[in-house]
C-alpha cells in the first residue's frame, strides 16, 4: 500500500458516470470521485466522453479520507486513457513527474548560479 498516497497515480474502475463527475474503485476497498472540474482545464460539454463504466484508468490521489476510505481524484495533466485510435498506450503519468520536479530543479540552477557568483567575486 506504499504506493497508495496523495500525489500517486494508481488504477482505479470507473464504477459511475454522473453529470458532475466520475466514480471510480480503487484498490484495498477505497473510492474516490473525480470531480468535473479535475477532469481538464478546458469546458466539458458531455462527461461521457472522458470515461465509461467499467473502464480501468489512471488517477492521481489528491486527498484521502483513511476513516471513510473516500478520496478525492484528478485525471488533469495525465494521460490516463488509452487513445484507440492511435492504438499507442500512453505514459501513465504524461508530464506530472517532470511538472513536479521543476521547483527542485529551479532552485538547484539559483543556487549553482549563487555559488558561481560568489566564486568569481572572490577572484
Amino acid at each position: 500500500m506504499e504506493d497508495f498516497k496523495v500525489g500517486s497515480v494508481v488504477k482505479g474502475e470507473v464504477t459511475g458516470v454522473e453529470s458532475y463527475g466520475i466514480f471510480v474503485k480503487l484498490e484495498y476497498n477505497y473510492s474516490g470521485l473525480i470531480h468535473i472540474s479535475e477532469i481538464t482545464e478546458r469546458f466539458v460539454k458531455d462527461i461521457n466522453n472522458y470515461a465509461r463504466l467499467g473502464e480501468v484508468i489512471y488517477v492521481e490521489i489528491k486527498e484521502i479520507d483513511e476513516e471513510t476510505k473516500k478520496c478525492i481524484l484528478s485525471v488533469k495533466d495525465l494521460n490516463y486513457r488509452i487513445d484507440e485510435n492511435r492504438k499507442v498506450k500512453e505514459s501513465v503519468r504524461g508530464f506530472s513527474p517532470l511538472k513536479q520536479r521543476l521547483p527542485k530543479w529551479i532552485e538547484d540552477k539559483y543556487s549553482s548560479m549563487h555559488q558561481n557568483e560568489e566564486k568569481h567575486n572572490e577572484i
